[in-house]
């Protein structure tokens, strides 16, 4: 979409917007809260909170044992690694960056 076109279709609703008036506005408003007190509304939004606190407590268990686990690999790499070292401690290693071409 041009830039032309957006600018047009904003003054557009602008227009109409401002023809509806407050009056309007207070219908929408009206309405959408007519619609969430609906008891089946409200039903569902306590469906999708719990569902919602159900999976993040799930998401939550498996990234501490995701942590644990990398965590573990982490120390055993760091003892592999002190263990090759001839003085017993850590083992240098050189890094390497390769530039955008």
């Amino acid at each position: 979409m041009s830039k032309t076109t957006l600018i047009a279709a904003g003054a557009v609703g602008y227009v109409l917007g401002a023809r509806a008036g407050r009056d309007r506005y207070d219908e929408i408003v009206t309405a959408a809260r007519k619609v969430a007190r609906d008891p089946r509304v409200q039903s569902a939004n306590d469906r999708a909170a719990d569902t919602a606190r159900t999976q993040a407590t799930a998401a939550a268990e498996v990234a501490r044992e995701k942590a644990g686990d990398v965590a573990a690999a982490a120390k055993d790499k760091m003892s592999s690694d002190d263990a090759a070292s001839p003085t017993g401690g850590p083992v240098a290693t050189q890094t390497t960056t390769q530039t955008p071409l």
